[in-house]
């Protein structure tokens, strides 16, 4: 069981933007407890160019002042074999792939071969792209070359529709990551996630529900002038305020008659699941037929306007019922891709 004191707590500015930035933000933190790593980006992966990019390597010499004068353990992204040379050689504590880099096998690799045979803790965000192999993937050639921990961070996937978040957490990826490596300590990146402060905790307390180990969290003395990612920053009396106010949940066997009705409720939960997948079968015998029917008459597979109707009346439907829009989106989104996939398939061209 995590408890809030083992938690792996990682804060500091998304940018180093300059020295006294930095120094300012570590008071910041050192004033309200010990965290495992002080963090800050010293080469920016930005999607357009004129953006700011990092003060490059000047940066990495300043977190080893932070080091120095806090006795923090510090850790930075890096993007290439070159960055992760570059920290390695003043002595960083931890290493950080960025989801611009893991998405790319060849990129990681140099970076796994950069780091052979040393023994820090590297941590490895998901690709931006909802791809759960190419995400343990990563994790796998950086453990094959060194002998350090590595640690999968989570911090959310590229939206695709409606979100009040920056990158939709899409839960059930890490979820699959732990059932299918138990041995991984799952770290999440809220910040990210949420896009916006107001939600950070929100999503930090998900990830405690669901037995995370730690949290990697954006601080800065002054988020609005942050030269990058401002709106989900938060000052180090934030952070502090956060984390104190966390529940951490109990992973411990449940007594005889919790475990009596968890059993009960879960046999109901059987029941209704059996019940929703010959729904949907029954479902897709009807989507089928359909499919005859547009097949022998000549129409498109694809009817929009009957699409935007099915999906707005879901929407109002489910909201009445106390389910969320996410939720409704997605489910009935891949109904409909399984629909169309066997309506084509009753198509003869």
């Amino acid at each position: 069981m995590t408890e809030k004191k083992d938690l792996i707590l990682i804060a500091g500015p998304c940018s180093a933007e300059s020295q006294e930035q930095l120094i300012e933000t570590a008071e910041g933190l050192a004033e309200g407890g010990l965290i495992t790593y002080f963090r800050a980006g010293i080469w920016k992966p930005r999607s357009q160019p004129g953006f700011f990019e990092g003060v490059g390597e000047v940066g990495l010499e300043w977190m080893a002042e932070i080091r120095k004068a806090f006795g923090f353990s510090i850790i930075t992204e890096v993007g290439n074999a070159a960055h992760a040379e570059k920290a390695l050689k003043l002595g960083f504590d931890a290493l950080w792939i960025g989801a611009r880099t893991s998405v790319n096998p060849f990129y990681v690799q140099e970076i796994a071969d950069a780091l052979k045979g040393t023994d820090i803790p590297v941590f490895v965000k998901n690709p931006i792209n909802p791809d759960l192999k190419l995400w343990l993937g990563s994790v796998e050639r950086v453990e094959k070359v060194t002998k350090g921990e590595v640690f999968p961070i989570h911090r959310g996937f590229s939206l695709s529709g409606n979100s009040r978040f920056r990158n939709v957490p899409n839960w059930q990826i890490p979820i699959e990551l732990h059932t299918l490596r138990p041995d991984l300590r799952l770290i999440c990146d809220p910040s990210h996630i949420a896009g916006k402060r107001d939600y950070i905790f929100e999503v930090a307390q998900k990830a405690m529900d669901l037995n995370y180990s730690g949290l990697m969290i954006e601080t800065h003395p002054n988020p609005h002038a942050a030269k990058s990612d401002a709106k989900q920053q938060i000052t180090p009396e934030r952070f502090w305020e956060g984390i104190n106010n966390l529940f951490i949940r109990k992973n411990l066997p449940p007594d005889p008659q919790t475990l009596s009705q968890l059993k009960k409720h879960r046999e109901s939960i059987d029941v209704f699941d059996q019940q929703l997948l010959e729904l949907l079968a029954k479902r897709m015998e009807v989507s089928e037929e359909i499919g005859n029917l547009k097949n022998k008459t000549g129409i498109s597979v694809l009817q929009p306007e009957r699409w935007k109707s099915i999906l707005e009346t879901a929407h109002i439907n489910g909201e009445a019922m106390g389910l969320s829009y996410a939720f409704i989106d997605q489910l009935f989104k891949a109904v409909h891709d399984e629909s169309i996939d066997r309506q084509t398939k009753k198509v003869n061209y």
